[in-house]
């Protein structure tokens, strides 16, 4: 019994069940000893020998590239004996199948290739998640050290406590996605759109003036306050309703929520007033849809984090739209989840 040491070792047998051979993975590629060549294609040990020496002497490959000395454990009687044996590559070992056995050396290379793809795959995978997750771990910190300075140092105000807060739970739900991207984690189901729950422009209409009212009665609007700029609000409602042969484009209640809230901020519906009555159209959609508590009965969103996504919003880029998408609908999840 020949047992190598280190290195991933993976079996191959030949399309015939003729063979078994223990084959080592490692450096990016394949390593069999000249016993194992021997074995693989039916061939005397000399025989092997010798085509190896013509391959090196011929210039045809470099020996130090090609060959590698790998301790094994052989049973030699009673007792185990630990060994250095001369293991040789993949392009080693096709060179001598070329010459002894096209047929078997075509079937190990078509065999090699496919292994040694999905075994630099999976390594590629694992690697990266642990830099993305180092990367995550770090930039949590990073955040929190963020928030921590400026809470000590009084350097921001409630509502900058509120998007901190928000930038702060983003940065952990990232581990949540390579962990559902990876199948460790349960996807939370959308809430689906049912008819009913739909904001219509005469509903919308109705809260606006509510809010309206209210605002300046305590001196907290102008005159200005809900002046719409022509349709624009009926055509943002209709927006977050479109369809695409048939398919509805935001496919769920959060989705159409999200996006609501961002048309309305950025697309500025109205002459004043568009991040307030942003949030009320918002967590008014939420309400129909029986999102603005989760399966606790606790609220999902408190005041400040709403305040904190209109502030987003409004002071994003274009090109960040997914990321704001992302950052509302991470906080239509429920926190324990």
């Amino acid at each position: 019994m020949t047992t190598m040491l280190g290195g991933e070792i993976v079996v191959y047998e030949a399309s015939d069940g003729a063979v078994q051979v223990a084959v080592r993975l490692e450096q990016d590629t394949v390593w069999l000893s000249l016993a194992q060549i021997a074995d693989l294609f039916d061939r005397d040990k000399s025989v092997i020998s010798r085509h190896l020496r013509n391959v090196f002497t011929s210039g045809e490959l470099e020996r130090e590239a090609t060959v590698a000395k790998y301790a094994t454990v052989q049973q030699e009687g009673d007792r185990e004996v630990i060994r250095e044996i001369e293991y040789f590559n993949l392009d080693a070992i096709l060179s001598v199948g070329y010459r002894v056995n096209s047929k078997r050396g075509t079937q190990f290379r078509i065999w090699a290739t496919r292994t040694l793809r999905e075994h630099l795959l999976a390594g590629f995978t694992l690697n990266e998640r642990r830099l993305a997750e180092r990367g995550l771990g770090e930039m949590e910190q990073a955040v929190a050290l963020l928030a921590q300075t400026l809470s000590a140092h009084a350097l921001v105000t409630d509502e900058g406590q509120a998007v901190l807060q928000v930038i702060q739970r983003y940065a952990r739900s990232w581990r949540w996605l390579i962990e559902y991207d990876e199948d460790r984690l349960a996807q939370t189901p959308a809430q689906p759109v049912t008819p009913g729950t739909l904001l219509g422009l005469d509903e919308a209409h109705i809260a606006i003036a509510a809010l309206r009212s209210a605002l300046l009665a305590r001196g907290e609007a102008s005159p200005l306050f809900g002046q719409e700029r022509g349709r624009a609000l009926a055509g943002i409602l209709g927006a977050i309703e479109q369809t695409f042969d048939g398919t509805l484009l935001y496919p769920s209640a959060q989705e159409q929520a999200a996006h609501l809230l961002y048309f309305l901020v950025k697309d500025h519906p109205f002459v004043d007033g568009n991040k307030r009555i942003g949030a009320l159209l918002f967590l008014e959609y939420l309400r129909r849809n029986d999102l603005l508590l989760d399966a606790n009965a606790r609220p999902r969103l408190a005041d400040s984090a709403v305040v904190a996504l209109t502030l987003l919003i409004a002071e994003s880029q274009p090109r960040h739209k997914d990321l704001i998408i992302r950052l509302v609908l991470n906080l239509l999840e429920d926190e324990d989840r």
